[in-house]
């Protein structure tokens, strides 16, 4: 039983990778078709990242009513109908209407399954299983970009994705007896523990709960500009022909997803917060490597490092949330988290978009320290409040 759910898990988190990365690979085709200026791609992120805190923020209350499995079922369900909903949309309203119920699927999914991944499996599980979200987040803009390569259009790009998403979904509905309704909770007696939904207010006054906010919001805010304006800082500043500047972004990602994988055999030896460190240390050499003038094979080598960098940080936060603060605790936690690291996701990278049109784009290292300092002494004065 335990192994047969940890595969659906696995599963569900690769599915969860494909539909995010969709929207980029298939926009440059889309938004002329629709008739829309290349900006409207913002609306639909806008969207899609409101409907995600919304849901976020509330999947502590849902969880607790539904359980793990019903709402995982349900938010898959919403997301495959949303991506359906894209693949027979012919205008930028239509588009806009079904990214409601994407969003909406897509936080309650995600705070869901990690606390319960957090709750009843190793570190080293939260470590692949975000290992296998880069996965799913690799394959999505392949499938679109045979849909687009074989001339069969955008939308059937979108509806190959949404097909595997209702499978999965009649794959979670077969599993729900494998999930229990809801997590144990087992106070040092060895009685359960039953605890009530948090309200915003409650949980924000939570010791530390205002610290890992900060800390996943900043860490979101560092991965998301790295993401979107590495490749700019590279031609713009370093001189590197836009092509290959391309090239030593996917580098980025690339050192995440296979940081991912090799931080789970690491998570064996070291703990949660051993990770973390380790992560923001290797993130702040890559950082200073760009920063230096060595050319561009030290601007490879420190997108490489930020990218290794950041991969055990993402799902080592969300593994010690019960640690941090008690397992009855840890849903609405990480529910407040997720909706930290959307917001820290769609605010920063466009101030620093503004900074790069006004000012300079060479700021983007200095950006990214800034971004990383406040990330670690967030980090640190978690670990004082709730560890000792």
């Amino acid at each position: 039983m335990y192994q047969l759910l940890l595969t659906v898990i696995y599963l569900s988190f690769i599915s969860l990778g494909l539909p995010d990365s969709l929207l980029g690979s298939a926009w440059p085709t889309m938004y002329s078709e629709l008739g829309v200026p290349i900006s409207f791609a913002g609306i639909l992120s806008m969207i899609i990242a409101v409907g995600t805190i919304i849901s976020s923020l509330q999947s502590d209350r849902l969880t607790r009513k539904l359980g793990t499995g019903k709402v995982t079922a349900i938010s898959v369900a919403m997301t495959a109908t949303a991506l359906f909903g894209f693949s027979i949309s012919h205008s930028f309203l239509a588009l806009c209407i079904w990214a409601v119920p994407y969003g909406l699927g897509a936080g309650s999914v995600d705070a869901s399954l990690n606390n319960y991944v957090a709750l009843h499996y190793k570190s080293r599980h939260m470590s692949w299983l975000h290992c296998m979200w880069g996965v799913g987040a690799t394959v999505g803009p392949y499938i679109m970009g045979y849909a687009l390569t074989k001339e069969i259009g955008w939308n059937s790009g979108y509806r190959i994705i949404s097909i595997i998403q209702i499978v999965l979904t009649a794959v979670l509905i077969f599993s729900l007896p494998l999930w229990e309704k809801r997590p144990q909770v087992i106070n040092e007696n060895g009685k359960e523990i039953t605890a009530k939904a948090l309200s915003l207010r409650e949980i924000v006054r939570i010791p530390g709960a205002k610290e890992v906010m900060l800390c996943f919001f900043c860490y979101c805010a560092l991965e998301q500009t790295t993401g979107l304006w590495a490749s700019s800082y590279l031609t713009l500043y370093k001189g590197i022909c836009a092509d290959l500047a391309a090239s030593f972004a996917g580098m980025f990602f690339m050192g995440i997803t296979i940081g991912r994988a090799l931080s789970g055999f690491i998570t064996m030896k070291l703990n949660d917060v051993q990770m973390i460190r380790m992560g923001q240390i290797i993130i702040g050499l890559g950082v200073i490597t760009m920063l230096l003038p060595l050319g561009q094979n030290a601007s490879l080598v420190g997108l490489i490092l930020i990218g290794l960098g950041c991969a055990p940080i993402y799902p080592c936060i969300i593994h010690s949330t019960p640690s941090h603060f008690g397992a009855d605790k840890s849903q609405a936690i990480i529910g407040v988290q997720m909706a930290s690291a959307y917001v820290g996701s769609c605010l920063m990278p466009p101030i620093f978009g503004l900074i790069a049109n006004y000012i300079t784009v060479a700021l983007f290292p200095v950006y990214l320290i800034v971004i990383l300092v406040l990330m670690v002494v967030m980090h640190e004065l978690l670990s004082k409040k709730t560890l000792q």
